[in-house]
């Protein structure tokens, strides 16, 4: 250990590592917050804010390297890129995403503070703004947000309607605070009023939890989610296609539900090129169960390429584009610099989308309005909620095949649960190798099939009405009160 805190940068890196621990798979949601307490505990002990950025560096390595490894199985296994490379590649994305938590160590030690109003005021509020900046800087990664790993199990989730998934960061981050102030002042006065603080904090979120913050709406309905298991290797193979549409239409014919969904481009081609025969059999059949099959596909209008969700049944037919594209595998940035990317080094069909739009309705399917997400698109609560008040039921769609065996599958499905908790809205995810799962209005998983196998996840769901403090204020109110304890250390400067 001695060896270690000698070395604070490994120290730091290590730190890091462990966080990824307090997220799915491995659900151990108090990690989190004790691996940021190191973090802050580095950052007091920094000579100069140099020093405090390439803690916050090293920590993000260690972050970033272990809980998004899964790129790398893209990358090789499915982009075909050179072994490498693709290790370069990932290093290279971690090394970006670590840049944001170096920044945070910077600005934070400008704020010249006393220990102890920097650890309650400054460093809890300039980690979750950095946590937030990198969910939209460069479109966006918000993937392992501390927020997250507190989902569906640690008493501070019940404030995901609150203040959503970043709101639930800045309160890891200054649980993390309080419990080095309660270390460092050991048992005096100030250590036993943050021990008090803290245990408030965990009590009233595990009490908020109780609260029903949206109301059932209508009459519940059987579900239907399709997992074809379709390897990411045959999937836009020609020779497959035939399997894979006998599958999926297998499947489907198999429920009596009166919503049917397949996952992310289950179909993988063009709409128009589906034959005419294969969706008059799914349109008969979902009708005979008096409701609506939503089917993933590519969807060419105008000469601009969509990766879609469109819909047969008794409802008039409908679509969703996917708005939120992913930098050089949907679409790419630069394009006449880095072009040869997508075209030279990596083999992604589709590689060069459109966006659908922002403001894109619910679809009135089944007796709901279901608001649909594509892929990653869940992990933008922002986003999400745009459909909402209308909205009564939430679908997922997506193909987490392309990382194989790693825990990237079950971290996604954690996104997920949480758009649960922040809208009060059921969460329905048809996923092509898993996660398939059905997650209630709680953020927990209601039921799920097994991960890398073909099946039919069948279940009884419910649509809610109402709003969420979240689906009203977004972001604002976890905005408004890190801005704010930034304002008030500012304001005690000179104290």
């Amino acid at each position: 250990m001695s060896r270690l805190i000698s070395n604070p940068y490994l120290f730091a890196f290590l730190a890091g590592a462990i966080a990824v621990f307090g997220f799915a798979p491995f659900g151990i949601f108090p990690l989190p917050v004790l691996s940021l307490a190191a973090l802050f505990w580095l950052w007091s002990k920094a000579e100069r804010p140099s020093q405090a950025a390439w803690l916050g560096f090293a920590f993000g390595m260690g972050l970033f390297c272990v809980g998004v490894s899964w790129i790398y199985v893209a990358l090789h296994e499915y982009g075909y890129m050179h072994p490498i490379l693709a290790a370069l590649a990932t290093a290279l994305f971690a090394a970006v995403n670590a840049s944001i938590p170096a920044l945070a160590g910077y600005v934070q030690a400008k704020f010249n503070h006393p220990l102890t109003r920097r650890l309650l005021l400054v460093m809890p509020a300039i980690w979750t703004l950095a946590e937030w900046v990198r969910s939209w800087l460069f479109t966006g990664f918000p993937w392992l947000s501390f927020g997250y790993s507190q989902v569906p199990n640690s008493p501070l989730a019940g404030y995901a309607p609150i203040v959503g998934v970043f709101g639930v960061s800045l309160l890891v981050a200054l649980s993390a605070a309080l419990g080095l102030l309660i270390w460092h002042m050991r048992w005096n006065k100030l250590g036993k009023s943050a021990l008090t603080c803290v245990v408030a904090l965990w009590i009233a979120g595990a009490a908020l939890s109780l609260v029903d913050w949206t109301q059932p709406q209508g009459e519940s309905l059987k579900a239907s989610l399709l997992q074809g298991n379709i390897a990411q290797d045959i999937k836009f193979n020609e020779d497959a296609l035939i399997g894979t549409l006998e599958t999926y239409r297998r499947l489907a014919e198999s429920s009596d539900a009166r919503l049917i969904v397949m996952p992310e481009t289950a179909l993988p081609l063009l709409r128009e090129y589906v034959p005419e025969g294969y969706q008059a059999i799914l349109r008969d059949h979902v009708r005979q169960n008096g409701g609506d099959i939503l089917i993933g596909a590519f969807e060419r209008e105008d000469g601009s390429y969509y990766n879609s969700i469109y819909s047969l049944g008794v409802s008039e037919s409908q679509h969703y584009h996917k708005d939120h594209l992913v930098p050089f595998g949907e679409f790419i940035p630069l394009r006449s610099v880095l072009g040869w990317l997508i075209n030279e080094v990596l083999q992604i069909p589709m590689g060069d989308q459109t966006r659908g739009g922002v403001n894109q309705p619910p679809l009135n399917v089944a007796g709901q309005k279901v608001a649909v997400d594509i892929c990653y698109e869940d992990a933008f609560g922002e986003e999400v909620i745009h459909a909402l008040p209308v909205a009564t039921l939430l679908v997922n769609v997506t193909n987490d095949a392309w990382y194989g065996d790693s825990f990237a599958a079950e971290q996604h499905n954690q996104l997920s649960q949480m758009r649960a908790l922040e809208t009060g809205r059921m969460m329905l995810r048809a996923t092509n190798t898993g996660v398939t799962s059905v997650i209630g209005v709680d953020g927990r998983v209601q039921a799920q099939l097994p991960q890398h196998e073909e099946g039919v996840l069948t279940a009884q769901v419910q649509g809610y009405e109402g709003a969420t403090p979240y689906v009203r204020w977004g972001n604002a109110a976890m905005l408004l009160l890190a801005v704010l304890m930034l304002g008030v250390a500012w304001k005690l400067r000179n104290r």
